[in-house]
């Protein structure tokens, strides 16, 4: 019982770090309440449930990695293009993050995130590229129901510009053209009402 107590003292430091940590990229843009990290992650995790055995993936494995692939953000923060940091450097210093969580959770569950978190990164198994799908699909989401919410409508089009032509994964790209044609109506309700 030792051990167990001692690893989730250990791990509880980075975990309540991604619980609170906001965006940046919503940050910048000025968002009220933005999500954070974990918030992100989760809602990946949720949104793989919709996958089924159509989809030619692992959905555990889609999950799991939803659920690790920004972890190392709650050590080195939640770095955009806009940060100043390299993508090497990023990667770098992801890395060395995803490395000290083996030493606070133990070998079996550490090596099990580290060596999810470095298949996202490779981008070489269909979940991790169906992962990455998904995670800016979360992002163009999620700039929606900010521009919906706050009253902001059209202000976030940088996110949706992010993305154009990215989407791999044939249901992925299916619900983006849903997002885009719901928020195609939306701004042209809003224009008409003007």
């Amino acid at each position: 019982t030792e051990r167990c107590q001692g690893t989730v003292r250990d791990i509880s430091g980075p975990t309540v770090l991604v619980l609170h940590v906001k965006r940046t990229g919503w940050v910048l843009s000025n968002v009220n309440e933005p999500e954070t990290i974990s918030g992100h992650m989760y809602r990946m995790a949720i949104i793989s449930f919709l996958l089924d055995e159509n989809d030619n993936v692992n959905r555990d494995r889609v999950m799991k990695i939803s659920l690790v692939h920004d972890m190392a953000e709650s050590v080195v923060g939640d770095l955009t293009p806009l940060c100043g940091v390299s993508e090497e450097d990023k990667h770098t210093r992801e890395v060395a993050a995803m490395e000290h969580f083996i030493t606070l959770v133990g070998e079996k569950a550490g090596n099990e995130m580290f060596n999810l978190f470095m298949e996202y990164e490779d981008q070489k198994t269909p979940e991790a590229k169906l992962v990455k799908d998904l995670d800016r699909f979360d992002m163009i989401l999620q700039a929606f129901e900010y521009e919906t919410s706050q009253n902001r409508i059209g202000t976030l089009e940088e996110f949706f510009k992010s993305t154009e032509g990215k989407f791999t994964h044939p249901k992925v790209k299916q619900w983006v053209e849903e997002l885009y044609e719901q928020r195609k109506q939306t701004l042209g309700e809003l224009t008409e009402s003007s």
